[in-house]
């Protein structure tokens, strides 16, 4: 009998089929997230479960899910995730990374360059049909947005993401700031990149980007202070985590001109609205698409197989997240 496989989201059909030869596969197909009583029902007879960021995977899904001996998450980050509890249960943890670094770093360029040449705002102009009710062609002082060949740019998180964001910088001319938890001496050398306090690399940034995990630590990471210390004409864009960044101090920023503008992805409540917020013109909005591409999004679902296939056939999954778990269940369904 094949072990059963629960997928709270309707993921990629490449990845399900890779599952099917494997796993009994049950996808949950409504566009929307799986509501957590129904969450809780459908966990209680699968031995593994691949999970979305928008689902919290805890305490009280453990103690339901009796056979659960694997979370797949379709996702870099885990924070949905209560890893020290599932390690203690010897539930095995897996995530997706590699295979969107490139879509995201991708995005925070568009981001990027979108905020700094003011493109949302010029293309609504465009649109709306105000430029030809204007009757002008062209006018020397529209639209007027922020040089970025051989400015600086100060990347907040330096892990495979990160350094994606760093190699493009550099066909851009760019001086290559970074901030992380450790140096990285190779990859500074790589990348012609020069680590800086948190602090400085604000100061000195033209445009800082973050990609740093969610942690207790970077928990709104960026406030007011850290806002303040950043250039006036600098931007900020963030591919991390929404939480990274305090929003109310953010807007009051964009606001009185603390900094130019804000690229943002992602936000401390998602699906989100804000008012106020989403009333500025200098701020670029995406609903949380980094690492929407037909190639990113198909490469995710794969791995999230192969973690699964690994683990039956009594693996190591290739990126498993708490290793220490290793020390209280082997691999496999048995």
């Amino acid at each position: 009998m094949k072990p059963r496989v629960f997928i709270t989201r309707a993921i990629p059909e490449n990845g399900i089929e890779m599952l099917r030869k494997h796993f009994e596969v049950e996808v949950w197909e409504d566009e929307h997230e799986i509501p957590r009583e129904v969450l809780l029902q459908k966990v209680k007879n699968v031995d593994a479960l691949v999970t979305m960021l928008s689902e919290r995977i805890d305490e009280e899904v453990f103690d339901v899910a009796q056979r659960l001996r694997i979370v797949a998450n379709y996702a870099v980050g885990y924070d949905n995730i209560d890893v020290e509890e599932a390690t203690r249960r010897g539930i095995y943890v897996t995530n997706t990374p590699d295979v969107l670094t490139d879509a995201t770093a991708d995005f925070a360029w568009a981001l990027l360059l979108a905020t700094a040449r003011r493109l949302v705002e010029a293309d609504r102009f465009t649109r709306s049909g105000e430029w030809k009710k204007k009757g002008v062609a062209w006018h020397p002082r529209w639209f007027l947005g922020y040089d970025v060949y051989g400015k600086t740019i100060g990347i907040i998180g330096f892990g495979r993401i990160g350094q994606a964001v760093a190699r493009r910088a550099r066909g851009f001319g760019m001086k290559i700031l970074y901030n992380s938890r450790s140096r990285k001496p190779k990859v500074e050398r790589e990348l012609n990149a020069e680590f800086k306090p948190l602090e400085e690399l604000l100061k000195e940034s033209d445009f800082v980007v973050l990609a740093v995990p969610l942690t207790k630590e970077t928990y709104h990471l960026i406030g007011e202070r850290e806002l303040k210390l950043m250039k006036s004409t600098a931007i900020l864009v963030n591919i991390a985590r929404g939480k990274v960044v305090d929003t109310e101090a953010l807007i009051k920023a964009l606001k009185e001109g603390w900094i130019a503008g804000a690229g943002l992805d992602v936000y401390e409540e998602e699906p989100y609205y804000n008012e106020e917020l989403f009333s500025l013109d200098n701020v670029v909005l995406a609903p949380h698409i980094g690492s929407a591409t037909f190639g990113a999004r198909e490469g995710m679902v794969e791995l999230v197989a192969k973690n699964l296939i690994a683990f039956k056939n009594g693996e190591i999954p290739p990126t498993l997240v708490n290793r220490e778990v290793l020390n209280v269940r082997k691999p496999g369904f048995d």
